[in-house]
């Protein structure tokens, strides 16, 4: 660890894990670990004016630019009157545009502007350190381990969903039966 004192907040975090509830639900702890390093870069970006709802959509557009924005609002998991929110104040800021296509004038589609394109160089840095100081003092072989364990986790979450909403597909296609008291 750092030679920093962690907030108070962080060390009631931590006095609660190791004190209070030791033997916890992982996805507790998930959880706390999350708003951390949320925590940590959230700061960071406030520092140099960007809102970490911003940081959600900067990184699907850095990947992908030119998406409509329903498949933004998929692809960050957030409502698309979230998505429209945030993508307003973006475009104000000068970080995108959104533009209709002459071939599909329903779709509004996201687009990053020169602005928005070189964030990238000085934000992805500030997630890096924060991913540093989260392990620091990890090796990395657990820190590979613990990679490969949370990749297991998402993978299940995701098959159980799956598995769920074709469950639920299933339901709603199967007609309803109804009783009929026999007539004697």
């Amino acid at each position: 660890m750092s030679g920093r004192k962690p907030s108070d907040e962080a060390q009631a975090i931590l006095r609660y894990w190791l004190e209070a509830v030791p033997n916890d639900r992982l996805a507790h702890l998930i959880r706390d670990a999350a708003r951390g390093v949320t925590r940590a870069l959230a700061r960071r970006l406030a520092e140099r004016g960007v809102p970490f709802g911003h940081w959600v959509f900067l990184r699907i557009l850095w990947e992908r630019d030119g998406l409509t924005q329903r498949e933004l609002s998929e692809q960050a998991g957030l409502t698309e009157p979230t998505t429209l929110a945030a993508l307003r104040l973006m475009a104000k800021r000068g970080y995108i545009r959104r533009d209709r296509r002459a071939d599909n004038r329903r779709n509004n589609y996201v687009y990053l502007t020169p602005a928005g394109r070189r964030l990238k160089q000085e934000l992805v840095p500030l997630a890096l350190q924060v991913n540093q100081i989260a392990v620091t003092g990890v090796p990395a072989q657990d820190v590979a381990r613990t990679r490969q364990v949370l990749l297991a986790i998402i993978q299940n979450l995701a098959a159980d969903e799956s598995s769920a909403s074709a469950q639920r597909s299933a339901l709603k296609r199967t007609p309803r039966t109804v009783r009929v008291k026999a007539q004697s």
